[in-house]
């Protein structure tokens, strides 16, 4: 069994850094797309990284972050959720699932409404992945309640 948690472990980690990875740059590109929309052909060329990005990438990379998350989970039975640094750490993951649906969300709506949200705002959204993360770092690694 200790074998077994071991690789779903490497998975899972591998898993959230392909993930983080892509809520990382996603929002650039839509910051790159709302800023030169005046340049169709600059757009058109972002908008095919937009969706190859979130589909090759980011949707794999989370239905893997999710799936071996839950099955680390199910192996460490629910003694674990005694824990309350887990607690933050779901939560948090919990926010990174909402974000990475309203990026898509985000995507479409540049594509129906070019002048959707400002540069600005896809500047200050592009950090909730930062902080969720520094945040679970500190309750995995940590462990402090």
């Amino acid at each position: 069994m200790e074998d077994w948690y071991i690789w779903l472990k490497i998975v899972h980690v591998i898993g959230i850094i392909s993930w983080m990875a892509a809520l990382f740059y996603l929002p650039r590109l839509l910051v790159y797309h709302r800023e030169n929309i005046d340049k169709q052909e600059f757009v058109a060329i972002v908008q095919v990284q937009e969706q190859k990005l979130y589909g090759y990438i980011a949707m794999p990379a989370m239905i893997l972050s999710v799936l071996s998350g839950l099955a680390l989970l199910y192996m460490l039975g629910v003694e674990v959720f005694h824990h309350g640094w887990l607690h933050l750490k779901l939560l948090c993951v919990l926010i990174l699932l909402h974000y990475h649906f309203m990026c898509k969300k985000f995507m479409r709506e540049l594509q129906r409404d070019p002048h959707y949200k400002s540069p600005a705002f896809f500047r200050w959204i592009n950090e909730v992945p930062t902080i969720c993360m520094v945040v679970i770092v500190f309750c995995v690694v940590g462990k402090f309640f």
